[in-house]
């Protein structure tokens, strides 16, 4: 396939998938079940999910790992079995997906809070970083995805154990939340620092992921694009959800996200997909207007 950095570097927008766990709830998940333990019982629904993202036109496809760093595994006592499960993701997706799509590692927060803040020392969370990683390019991913952080130092560190293990590009998202301020982590990082401190980290494109409804999203992506001349990845909620009986409900269809998306395109932003509560008909839609403008 042609190297992905230089499609965007050409002008290219790519198509990024969906929410996984929101499919995985959907073929059995249980809840407080880490999505994970699918890694090595129900290999099959991995490449179902895998399936019908490529169907619906993704350009870029995920590895069921955001959670599979050894620290993230230990809340369920997976820990040891942290290089199985990182194999099995990538093997699914790629065993489907084949060379008509990006498969990315995704790589998400530990769950520990870093000293001075909490008991976790840097050292350990980029050790469990680079133990992730290391597996993840062996495997033969074609891009890494750090997301989904509000912790900068947590993000940085993932970036560089990512670095400096390989040549494969990485991405790194962001999540904000909306303040009276402006847009801010909750451990209070802005668009502005985490442009800053992602770059200074060597990382290949930037952006923001879940938390937010697509319209959030468009003002995140302006917000990088005062402080940042990288690709911009942006892959938002289907809305912020509520709750309806026993059910989870994400009120942004795929007409209206695709809709919005245009105004992403707009701001020439490199990489759009969804978050939570996305599903395939969301990206069928995105990759139809993505088409329709490119």
């Amino acid at each position: 396939m042609t190297d992905l950095l230089k499609r965007i570097k050409d002008g290219e927008i790519l198509v990024a998938d969906g929410a996984a766990g929101t499919l995985l709830v959907e073929y059995g998940l249980k809840s407080g079940e880490p999505p994970e333990s699918f890694n090595l019982t129900r290999t099959d629904v991995l490449e179902k999910i895998a399936g019908l993202y490529l169907d619906s036109g993704a350009d870029i496809i995920q590895a069921n790992t955001f959670g599979a760093s050894s620290l993230r595994l230990s809340m369920h006592s997976l820990e040891d079995k942290t290089e199985m499960i990182n194999r099995n993701a990538v093997r699914a997706a790629r065993k489907v997906v084949k060379d008509r799509a990006y498969i990315y590692g995704s790589c998400g927060p530990t769950g520990k809070i870093l000293k001075p803040y909490g008991d976790t020392e840097p050292d350990q969370v980029y050790e469990s970083f680079l133990n992730q990683l290391e597996i993840l390019v062996d495997e033969g991913v074609d891009v890494i995805f750090v997301e989904t952080m509000t912790d900068l130092t947590e993000a940085t560190l993932a970036v560089k154990a990512a670095k400096a293990l390989s040549s494969v590009p990485v991405f790194a998202t962001m999540t904000f939340d909306h303040t009276p301020r402006g847009f801010y982590t909750f451990m209070g990082v802005s668009v502005e620092s985490a442009a800053r401190g992602l770059e200074g980290a060597g990382v290949d494109g930037l952006g923001s992921n879940c938390g937010n409804g697509i319209e959030n999203m468009i003002k995140i992506a302006e917000e990088y694009k005062k402080h940042t001349r990288l690709p911009l990845v942006i892959q938002s909620n289907a809305g912020i959800p509520k709750i309806d009986g026993d059910r989870i409900v994400y009120p942004e269809t795929p007409e209206f996200m695709s809709e919005k998306a245009k105004e992403l395109i707009s701001l020439d932003v490199s990489i759009i997909g969804g978050c939570c509560g996305t599903t395939p008909a969301h990206i069928r839609e995105i990759r139809r207007v993505v088409d329709s403008l490119s």
